[in-house]
């Protein structure tokens, strides 16, 4: 069931003016377009003074820009007045070294919450994903808002997440005063999204599991914006703090493929899981065997609490999907890896086999050795 909970009260500004909201990496991606979105509504109970927290300032009006790093504790006093803090300034990408990566995101969400206690700022909206509920072939589809997160979710950024979630309930634990919402968008998808996702349809042909059907569930990142702003203006709240921003329903493999115009092929699962976690610890692809699930298998949400409150996506997952596409950067990818084009010629050439196209070659594996020992 849903929860709408009283509007957030403005403790360091007065009436009328609403809440002064604050978001952390302002100056690109999802905290930017949220910026613009917040500076755009007209009604100054709504939202009042809007504070854009990042590394480098951009060129925004009519916000206050603080320069600083999140992950240092000295960025308490930068948030000194605010009543709702926007954390957007995660790092996901699949370039990072997973240890940098998993260390910036625990650290800055760390950081976040225990200087928005301090400065008794009233809300901290986070980021995590759908990812943290599990890719399963028994999940229903859709599955519930509330049904519980994963207990295995493993490396990667699916680790992250799970470690920003706990990060969340302790400190609603400890910190009775400060509301912690968690927004957990599905799959993004849009322009500038490079992900594990958008690498699986750059490949030649879609990988499946030998007698399991996926669905497929996406959020375009215009959506997830436009949820976030519609999250902190109506002060929404989901069950025990989380709620989840995606597209209504989901595409069957076989809609899916017919979309894309590619082609899909089953392996067998123990083949797919084992040749991508062998892929992974010689590090010849970002993906884990925990992050292909995702790829073969449902975690598809029925994002009740938003629905509920009034909100609806402007994308379906077929839309989403066509976004997808167009967004691809022509660079073929196979497990997660951007191809070169020697990588791209070994991988099509060996194209006959199954297992070859879905998982890589034995060819291409040592050429990728050969390149990172040169």
């Amino acid at each position: 069931m849903s929860t709408q909970t009283s509007k957030v009260r403005p403790q360091h500004s007065p009436e009328p003016t609403g809440p002064v909201v604050a978001v952390t990496g302002a100056a690109t991606g999802v905290g930017r377009a949220l910026v613009e979105r917040l500076r755009a509504i007209a009604d100054p109970g709504a939202v009042g003074r809007i504070v854009a927290i990042d590394d480098h300032s951009d060129d925004f009006d009519g916000v206050t820009w603080e320069v600083t790093d999140i992950c240092n504790p000295s960025f308490a006093p930068r948030i000194s007045g605010v009543d709702v803090l926007v954390h957007t300034a995660d790092d996901r990408s699949l370039e990072s070294s997973p240890a940098d990566r998993r260390a910036h995101n625990v650290r800055a969400a760390q950081t976040i919450l225990t200087a928005a206690a301090a400065q008794r700022v009233s809300r901290v909206i986070l980021l995590t994903s759908t990812m943290v509920y599990g890719a399963d072939p028994a999940n229903p589809i859709p599955m519930s808002e509330d049904s519980p997160v994963s207990a295995e979710l493993g490396a990667g950024t699916i680790g992250d997440f799970a470690e920003v979630e706990d990060l969340a309930r302790v400190a609603r634990r400890a910190h009775p005063g400060l509301s912690v919402t968690v927004v957990r968008p599905a799959p993004l998808v849009g322009p500038g999204i490079d992900t594990l996702l958008t690498r699986h349809f750059a490949a030649p042909r879609l990988l499946t599991v030998k007698g399991q059907e996926q669905a497929w569930q996406f959020c375009h990142v215009d959506d997830l914006v436009s949820a976030l702003e519609f999250v902190v203006v109506h002060d929404i709240d989901g069950k025990d703090g989380a709620l989840a921003v995606g597209c209504d329903g989901a595409l069957s493999q076989a809609e899916t493929e017919e979309i894309a115009g590619l082609r899909g092929f089953d392996v067998p699962a123990n083949v797919a899981f084992s040749a991508t976690q062998r892929l992974h610890r010689v590090g010849i692809t970002p993906a884990t065997s925990s992050e292909m699930k995702f790829l073969v298998y449902p975690c598809v949400v029925d994002c009740r609490t938003l629905r509920e409150a009034g909100w609806r996506p402007a994308y379906d997952n077929e839309t989403s999907l066509r976004a997808l596409l167009e967004a691809r950067t022509g660079k073929p990818a196979l497990v997660g890896r951007n191809l070169g084009r020697k990588e791209a010629t070994i991988t099509a050439a060996s194209a006959a086999g199954a297992a070859v196209a879905a998982v890589g070659t034995t060819a291409a594996i040592r050429y990728l050795r050969k390149r990172r020992k040169g």
